[in-house]
């Protein structure tokens, strides 16, 4: 394997999501995101929900994670997702269906345990909704890619 690569490996109970030597890795961890590049410190983390991007050469794509954690090595990432998938598995109609469907849930509350469950499945519809139209990003050389906030990712090492 290229020294200057990541090995990334995305794996969720059902299925290996993801194979691939990658340049760079964004990550959702719970209280952020997290930039890894080849040579990073030894890391466990808990991930959040959110979008996982990842850069090889001058492409970027990108996929949801939902849960879990992620190990990240040297030269070598391993993330254990609740749920995870690219985007370009993403159907956009049922992903808003289900967005409208956890939206009235919210809004009849019908008990906690129900709203609460409607609460996950809308924060899975919006990451889903979110990814879905990214399915691979080609970007200038030099260009840094944003997160969500509009803020650069932090990659550190």
């Amino acid at each position: 394997m290229d020294p200057k690569k990541l090995s990334l490996e995305v794996v969720t109970p059902e299925r290996q999501v993801l194979h691939e030597d990658v340049d760079f890795i964004q990550l959702p961890g719970l209280d952020g995101y997290l930039g890894i590049l080849p040579g990073h410190a030894p890391l466990l983390t808990e991930l959040g929900a959110g979008v996982l991007s990842f850069r090889k050469g001058n492409e970027t794509r990108y996929a949801t994670a939902l849960g879990g954690f992620a190990e990240v090595l040297a030269n070598r990432v391993i993330v254990l997702a609740e749920r995870a998938e690219l985007a370009e598995e993403i159907d956009l109609g049922r992903a808003e269906a289900a967005r409208e469907r956890a939206l009235k849930r919210l809004e009849e509350k019908a008990g906690q345990v129900d709203f609460e469950v409607a609460q996950l499945a809308l924060q899975r519809s919006l990451i889903r909704i979110q990814v879905a139209p990214r399915v691979s990003q080609r970007r200038p050389p030099g260009v840094l890619e944003r997160d969500g906030s509009g803020n650069p990712p932090a990659a550190s090492k």
